[in-house]
């Protein structure tokens, strides 16, 4: 990661790739995009503003739930039941009741849907014991994602506690969870999606509070936010063609203003940006001398998408450096060579060519008979 962060700082001095900040200002305190896969910034407007992120705050929370489900310690049929402390949680909520129970599928799907506060706090308790003791845990992975401008003082994002003044995070850092939970939990999508569904095996119907996912092309979630306090928060995001983005707006003074603001983001992203993967213009094969086998193919070791700015699509390319021969024993894995990914005469990517299997070395009795049977061959 550290490597790629080198290399995307380097193609920003080269103009290849955008800087943040590009577009006009959009009504919202602070704002942010990202590209997904590469976690490039591709719009910054007062990013590490601290402020409150109202129910926001619930990525992180359904981050702790995904790493729990996806590290086994948790699974979607499992029973969470609701406490006082859940049941009594006001703002959105689909009215727990003290001692009902529920599966984690549908405490997420509600969470993720409706942003039901009594069905975060029960997850937070099931998963650590208290809702005290879970905030702890968010506030360690905010740490461990580098979310400098964060700290977390409930799972809700509710503001009627004394110490709510102090529970505030960034758009930038909303943004870093918002990457986290999307790229490497993908599973969450199939709720976050969800237009309209129902618990209580049909009794409740829930409503996506994101707009978006109803009326933009693409839309993936996130997670919207609002507080008297907050004013209206949104992390959206949507994938088209490949590419993912995340918006995050802070602060609007209209719901519309955050969801207006969050469509010109994504669509200023799709339509200024691409997302390659490197792939090899023709196979790549190396002779391999005293081999079992005569050649031996090359693929890249590796590959590290890249986020292109359309205007230098057309100047894209990607060439083959191989060694002519390699001497026999070949390793799976060995390097024969380098996959070369340039715009214009600038170098992108450097990426290693390696054999996809092992070839060993031929014995002395398989020399002869291969000697011998070229010998009678020509007879």
């Amino acid at each position: 990661m550290k490597r790629l962060g080198v290399l995307l700082a380097a193609v920003l001095l080269l103009g290849l790739l955008p800087g943040p900040a590009r577009a006009a200002e959009v009504p919202a305190k602070s704002a942010f995009l990202m590209e997904v896969a590469t976690g490039t910034v591709l719009y910054a407007q007062n990013e590490h503003a601290k402020l409150p992120p109202a129910s926001v705050t619930k990525v992180m929370t359904l981050l702790l739930i995904m790493e729990a489900i996806d590290s086994g310690a948790l699974r979607w049929e499992d029973t969470v039941t609701a406490s006082e402390a859940a049941a009594a949680k006001g703002g959105s909520q689909i009215y727990l009741k003290v001692g009902e129970t529920m599966s984690v599928s549908d405490m997420v799907k509600s969470i993720a849907v409706s942003s039901a506060n009594d069905c975060a706090c029960a997850m937070a308790e099931h998963l650590a014991g208290s809702e005290a003791a879970f905030v702890e845990k968010m506030n360690r992975r905010a740490q461990a994602l580098g979310m400098a401008d964060t700290h977390f003082v409930n799972c809700t994002g509710l503001d009627d506690a004394p110490d709510a003044k102090e529970h505030l995070t960034s758009a930038h850092d909303i943004g870093l969870m918002s990457r986290e939970l999307l790229k490497n939990h993908p599973a969450i999508k199939d709720y976050t999606t969800i237009w309209m569904d129902t618990v209580r095996d049909g009794q409740f119907g829930l409503s996506n509070t994101n707009k978006l996912v109803r009326f933009y092309s693409g839309a993936t979630g996130l997670k919207t936010g609002f507080t008297s306090g907050a004013g209206y928060c949104l992390s959206a995001s949507a994938e088209r063609d490949g590419m993912e983005l995340v918006a995050v707006v802070m602060g609007c003074e209209t719901s519309r203003d955050r969801f207006d603001s969050c469509r010109r983001l994504l669509d200023q992203g799709f339509a200024g940006y691409t997302l390659v993967t490197p792939t090899l213009p023709q196979r790549a094969e190396v002779a391999v001398e005293l081999g079992t086998k005569e050649r031996v193919e090359a693929l890249p070791s590796a590959t590290e998408p890249i986020l292109l700015d359309k205007s230098h699509q057309n100047d894209l390319r990607m060439t083959v450096t191989l060694a002519e021969t390699v001497d026999a024993p070949v390793s799976k894995g060995q390097n024969l060579g380098t996959l070369t990914v340039r715009v214009g005469e600038q170098i992108l990517q450097q990426i290693p060519l390696v054999a996809t299997e092992a070839v060993p070395k031929l014995t002395f009795g398989q020399v002869f008979r291969r000697v011998l049977a070229r010998f009678v061959g020509e007879k």
